[in-house]
């Protein structure tokens, strides 16, 4: 079996490894990657939000993708019947990036691999992790490529990017169950053939279809649109009886006052896929020698595109810790990086869950707008979760409760 000898294994080249493996390269660090896919290849998580602007102008990423015109995300649109609540970015508390992209993420996801290939960095496709052990802190990895051949890979640490194929999490034990409700998804793309001129057609939108069950629209520059229904497994599985994914999707369009006119019948490019019980947990991000990064950690909900900004951020925070550690600065990755991504996912877990407790719609819906609360949940969907100077991130945990119970209060006292 041949041996290869490297300072950092970062286990799969999607957003979380390409940025960190591109931050390890730009400072002279000698990384590998390893991805069992071959891209290009379909993935869900098309919708970004404007924080992973930040870790792609880092990791040097964000020229290659600029340069492919994906559809700009300016804001957001929420729809409940006859309600609209739009967030634009720009209109947000605090500091930050005030657009990103919605792309299709398997030419997002290839041009992002061929760009780390681009730099020098060594990167194999096709080729799956089968074994890993450590001896402190250093690891020896077994992987086996197309052609079946073996290699171990030594290495003095690991970056998990491997998102759903969670490689550490299954061969360390590390899977603790999601502590979110369990929800389900179907989504596929089609040729937007009834798309709208200007904005209306362009505008990611979130159409509620009950209070925990959502249909999104997630349009692409290159005239096709991404279509998905959200909502409580029993309630998608109960869209089709025969367990027919394109018949459970046609049901939940057909529920759709806004956009059954623009999508009924419109053909579906590929046979629509589903992700059942997507939340996901782990006992521990780290540990000797090794993070865990992106949704080979932690995964929430799609419904405001946290994915992709917690696996940049946590690539690239893995990346520059295992950086200051090699230069012999101490690291408490217990506080620097567990208790610090941990904060951000706290935020948008209760935004999550009072998105289905349908106390943060209460608050989207509210008429006449309230412009200062408007701005700090905006920063909130930005990404921008870190930000304890927004009292919607520094208290979080029950002031979107505290402001639903006030209006709903308001609501039953006025006067019809």
């Amino acid at each position: 079996m041949t041996q290869e000898f490297v300072d950092v294994l970062v286990i799969g080249a999607g957003p979380s490894g390409c940025v960190s493996a591109s931050y390890l390269h730009k400072n002279n660090v000698k990384v590998k990657v390893v991805e069992k896919a071959k891209f290009p290849r379909l993935v869900v998580g098309e919708s970004l939000i404007p924080r992973v602007m930040d870790h792609f102008a880092e990791a040097e990423l964000y020229d290659a993708l600029n340069a492919m015109n994906f559809e700009k995300k300016l804001g957001a649109r929420f729809i409940r019947g006859e309600e609209i609540c739009v967030f634009d970015f720009s209109q947000k508390f605090g500091e930050g990036w005030d657009w990103t992209w919605q792309v299709p993420r398997a030419d997002f996801d290839n041009t992002m691999a061929q760009e780390v290939v681009r730099k020098g960095i060594d990167l194999e496709f096709e080729t799956e992790v089968l074994e890993v052990s450590f001896e402190g802190k250093n690891s020896k990895t077994i992987v086996k490529d197309k052609d079946g051949n073996l290699k171990e890979i030594h290495a003095k640490f690991i970056v998990d990017s491997s998102g759903y194929g969670r490689v550490l999490p299954r061969l360390l034990d590390l899977d603790t169950p999601s502590k979110l409700d369990p929800h389900s998804s179907i989504f596929t793309h089609v040729k937007d053939i009834n798309r709208e001129e200007g904005e209306e057609g362009t505008q990611i939108s979130f159409d509620i279809l009950e209070t925990q069950v959502w249909l999104w629209v997630i349009p692409f520059s290159n005239g096709n649109t991404s279509l998905g229904v959200v909502g409580p497994t029993d309630f998608i599985n109960s869209l089709s009886e025969n367990k027919d994914n394109a018949e459970a999707l046609r049901n939940a369009i057909q529920k759709s006052d806004y956009y059954i006119k623009r999508f009924k019948g419109t053909e579906f490019l590929f046979e629509p896929v589903k992700l059942e019980n997507y939340s996901r947990a782990v006992k521990r991000m780290y540990g000797d020698g090794f993070a865990l990064t992106g949704n080979s950690s932690e995964f929430l909900d799609p419904v405001f595109s946290s994915g992709v900004a917690f696996a940049t951020e946590s690539g690239m925070l893995a990346a520059k810790l295992y950086l200051k550690e090699s230069q012999g600065i101490e690291v408490d990755w217990e506080v620097e990086f567990t208790q610090y991504m941990k904060r951000g996912i706290a935020v948008f877990t209760t935004y999550v869950q009072e998105w289905y407790t349908g106390n943060l719609q209460t608050l989207f819906f509210h008429q006449p707008e309230n412009p200062d609360v408007k701005e700090k949940i905006c920063a909130v969907l930005a990404g921008y979760v870190w930000n304890e100077e927004n009292p919607f991130v520094k208290k979080h945990d029950h002031v979107i409760a505290n402001m639903a119970y006030l209006l709903n209060m308001q609501k039953e006292q006025s006067p019809e």
